[in-house]
């Protein structure tokens, strides 16, 4: 039986099924670039080394790849509440201030579950420490226990949003050296 994780452990797990199971992730992100630091309930730090691929004409940070981040940051804030399912996007939206890195820097990203629905703001720092943008990302999560009977999650893994075992339980082959 899968053992009930830390919200970081958790967040983890999740993190995996999506380097596992989807297209985009894979490809931008790679397994050694990008690292979930910490996760609590509904918060959830992160960081991406930059590399050549994640830039635009002008050598920084491409606003795709930042708005990719607020899109799997968001996920990964939902995750960080037990959801294994972490919904689908219903909005995005990203403001760009101030240069965000270039290869060999750092991005450092935290991403912070709202109070009511699955609204989710993430912000983004560069190596020097200033805000280099900002996003909102809203999702529709089905509520705590809800079974998803309409396939918009993956049932590979988990039959309800929550999975089987409950909150903070990943699939043990997720699981397996995430703290």
């Amino acid at each position: 039986m899968a053992k009930k994780l830390s919200p970081t452990a958790f967040t983890k797990a999740v993190m995996r099924s999506f380097m596992a199971d989807s297209g985009l992730e894979p490809r931008l992100l790679g397994p050694s670039r990008f690292r979930v630091l910490s996760a609590q309930t509904g918060r959830v730090d992160f960081e991406l080394d930059i590399h050549k691929d994640h830039t635009n004409r002008l050598n920084t940070i491409h606003g795709g790849t930042l708005a990719s981040l607020v899109d799997l940051g968001g996920s990964l804030a939902v995750a960080s509440t037990g959801r294994f399912a972490t919904g689908v996007t219903t909005d995005l939206n990203v403001t760009y201030l101030s240069p965000g890195g270039r290869p060999g820097d750092v991005l450092k990203g935290t991403a912070v579950f709202g109070k009511t629905l699955a609204f989710t703001t993430v912000t983004f720092t560069n190596s020097k420490g200033q805000l280099a943008a900002r996003g909102s990302h809203t999702k529709f999560a089905f509520p705590s226990g809800q079974r998803d009977d309409h396939s918009l999650t993956s049932t590979r893994y988990v039959t309800g949003t929550m999975g089987e075992a409950g909150p903070y339980v990943a699939p043990p082959e997720l699981a397996e050296d995430v703290d």
